[in-house]
């Protein structure tokens, strides 16, 4: 929303999972690990736009700590009719929702983006 070029996130290996389906599905342009300076490991994102309008329109947590959502691999849902994008927990790791019905695969849902 404020037409940012790129922002900083303190960096996990989780954020850093997340972030590459996010590049991987075209959401955002590029991330990288820097520290900085205070010697902070943090994660860059550039984040993209088209026409001015930000890519991500929407992001949205669905899992909470206070409340944990789990679904089975025939029960995933489809978000916004399949344009959007649901990113999954799994015992395979972090994927997104088509590539967990292909391997037939629940876990928790973190968030959807659209």
């Amino acid at each position: 929303m404020r037409s940012l070029s790129s922002v900083a996130i303190p960096a996990s290996k989780f954020r850093a999972e997340i972030l590459n389906i996010l590049k991987n599905e075209g959401y955002i342009l590029n991330y990288e690990l820097r520290q900085d300076k205070n010697k902070k490991n943090n994660i860059f994102v550039d984040l993209k736009y088209n026409q001015g309008n930000p890519v991500i329109k929407e992001i949205t947590r669905i899992s909470k700590p206070g409340r944990r959502v789990y679904t089975k691999a025939d029960s995933i849902p489809k978000i916004q009719n399949g344009l959007g994008i649901a990113i999954m927990s799994t015992s395979k790791g972090v994927m997104t929702d088509s590539d967990a019905r292909k391997q037939n695969i629940g876990g928790e849902i973190l968030c959807r983006v659209f």
